[in-house]
């Protein structure tokens, strides 16, 4: 099996050289389970709630509505969808590891997928403000000689952000992983030496893996991926509200 250059092992290759990684197969499986728990949220739902599924659904949106609309204003409650959209899928791409599948988001054509999806919305709404000469114009500023550096500044948007979630997530499992390699030498070291079968049974047992790894994940798969598509929505919505209020 091979891996690829982003870590994800290839599963198989289809006709004109087309490689399918797990990356892909477990993104399709997020969007699946989202779209799964999404139709059985809304399912049968009335005018006013008379089922508890129906008020979790309401808060959820309600939930989203208010962080789009505190952080962006009223006029971009249209925006909501999208960051709905975005945060869920970065959220269960991490969470995934959970269940001891590898996380879309340690792939950085995931992260960095998304985040050109952004900078087209940043370019987009720069040129829709100021208008094509006005936006090249604000790459001269303040002298025409800065032009080069403000390229690269505009570039640098959607690299730091694609990086910033592919690092933390993609550390996070490196290190998870390490820590578990390293306390299964630790406790051969520690029980190895037991005689006969006590010294045996030490060894295929894994005591000292029982507990630090657990919390570990509670960290590294829990809070951060939740941090990281909370932090990866922020920037997007900051981003796209100063891009569109330039003048």
């Amino acid at each position: 099996m091979e891996i690829n250059i982003t870590g994800a092992k290839i599963l198989f290759e289809l006709p004109f050289g087309i490689k399918i990684t797990e990356t892909q197969v477990n993104m399709w499986l997020v969007m699946l389970g989202i779209a799964l728990f999404c139709a059985w949220l809304t399912h049968d739902m009335k005018v006013k709630p008379t089922s508890k599924r129906q008020i979790v659904a309401e808060y959820l949106v309600k939930t989203v509505e208010n962080f789009v609309t505190s952080n962006m204003g009223e006029k971009w409650r249209w925006f909501v969808p999208y960051i709905a959209a975005l945060f869920s899928l970065a959220l269960f791409s991490s969470l995934i590891s959970l269940l001891g599948m590898y996380p879309p988001t340690s792939d950085l054509n995931t992260t960095a997928g998304w985040a050109i999806m952004t900078f087209i919305l940043i370019t987009f709404y720069k040129i829709k403000t100021n208008g094509p000469l006005g936006y090249a114009k604000s790459l001269t500023e303040p002298i025409f000689i800065m032009t080069p550096m403000n390229i690269l500044g505009e570039f640098a948007t959607p690299i730091s952000m694609a990086f910033r979630m592919f690092g933390n997530v993609a550390s996070g499992t490196v290190v998870s992983a390490l820590i578990y390699a390293a306390l299964a030498v630790l406790n051969n070291a520690i029980f190895g030496w037991l005689p006969g079968i006590l010294g045996e049974a030490a060894e295929k047992l894994p005591i000292l893996q029982l507990g630090l790894p657990a919390l570990l994940s509670l960290y590294f798969d829990v809070f951060s991926g939740v941090l990281q598509a909370f932090i990866f929505c922020m920037l997007t919505m900051l981003y796209i509200k100063s891009a569109a209020e330039t003048e």
